[in-house]
């Protein structure tokens, strides 16, 4: 065998090695979630319908996975509510929405797939994570989260200044906040903070920055990787998410990435990730091959620009799920 042909076989090992646990036979259920309650700005409810347009679904299964497109999960409009909860918006609306899609993640890995949810903004978490720590609940195990953003997503209702609930879904799936949400699925929490890596944040506020101390979180700030790189972070944020756990949920806040390159957000912060720093991320975690379900949160198509973060956004997904250069 000749030396490039070894090379390749070596590659090509190396990709099998680190798809096992979610192998290319798994069903990848696409599964929409068009919320916008939970953000101060309107326009993410359309999230997932820009992802589906920039082709998501077709070349999830160009990459070899069989694919079923579960649709939207049912989200009230905002429209026709009247909101009274002033430390938490729409609250029991959001509720709703997150216990319809904890059934969905749940019984997505039930019979033996993937989620990939499509937000909608940061709330759904709370749903996305409730189905699947759940699923591993009900055999004794644990899940592990990799969570991507440029915020901590740790506020709770006392701590809030907004009140908006896409700040607290961290908070809640570690057993802080509004019980409907933390409780949803017959227990709390749904993940323990030691098995939390939150990378990215570089906008926080004091009751946030309070509760990672409080509760040990590791939390990567976007200093950390201009100081250690991407690479470094995520052998260890890898290593926090898996340990001891049945593998991790990774979720990916569109403000993660710099808005140079994703600038359809409602909550830009200047200084995020490059675009091949995302991409490094998201490949890392393919070749780890731990990944139980993925999500892309935060999608704002009002700001965008001819559905760039759509696109980005796409090609992130499809590099989690082991697209690769070679």
């Amino acid at each position: 065998m000749s030396e490039r042909a070894l090379d390749g076989s070596i590659r090509a090992i190396r990709r099998s090695v680190g798809r096992s646990v979610s192998d290319m036979n798994k069903r990848v259920h696409i599964i929409g979630v068009p919320m916008d309650l939970g953000a101060g700005r309107r326009g993410v409810d359309i999230g997932p319908s820009a992802l589906r347009v920039a082709g998501l679904g077709a070349k999830i299964g160009e990459l070899g996975y069989p694919v079923t497109d579960e649709g939207n999960v049912f989200v009230e409009l905002v429209e026709r509510l009247k909101d009274e909860n002033c430390k938490a918006h729409y609250l029991d609306e959001i509720v709703g929405a997150s216990v319809r899609l904890a059934d969905m993640t749940k019984a997505a890995l039930d019979n033996d797939g993937m989620p990939v949810v499509l937000g909608g903004d940061h709330s759904i978490a709370v749903g996305s994570v409730s189905g699947v720590a759940k699923h591993f609940h009900e055999i004794g195990q644990r899940v592990g989260i990799i969570w991507f953003d440029a915020h901590a997503d740790m506020n709770t209702p006392e701590s809030t200044l907004s009140g908006n609930i896409h700040g607290m879904p961290l908070a809640c799936l570690m057993g802080r906040g509004p019980s409907e949400l933390v409780n949803i699925g017959g227990f709390a929490p749904k993940v323990d903070p030691k098995n939390v890596a939150l990378i990215g944040i570089r906008d926080i506020d004091p009751g946030e920055r309070a509760l990672i101390r409080e509760m040990g979180v590791r939390a990567f700030s976007a200093r950390e990787m201009d100081e250690r790189g991407m690479n470094a972070i995520m052998d260890e944020a890898l290593e926090i998410a898996s340990n001891g756990t049945a593998g991790y949920h990774v979720t990916l806040d569109v403000d993660f990435i710099d808005p140079r390159f994703a600038p359809g957000v409602g909550t830009p912060v200047p200084g995020g990730a490059t675009y091949r720093e995302s991409h490094l991320a998201m490949e890392r975690i393919a070749d780890h091959g731990g990944m139980l379900s993925l999500e892309y949160a935060e999608l704002n198509p009002i700001f965008d620009v001819r559905n760039q973060s759509a696109e980005v956004g796409v090609e992130l997904l499809l590099s989690a799920l082991g697209k690769s250069i070679l």
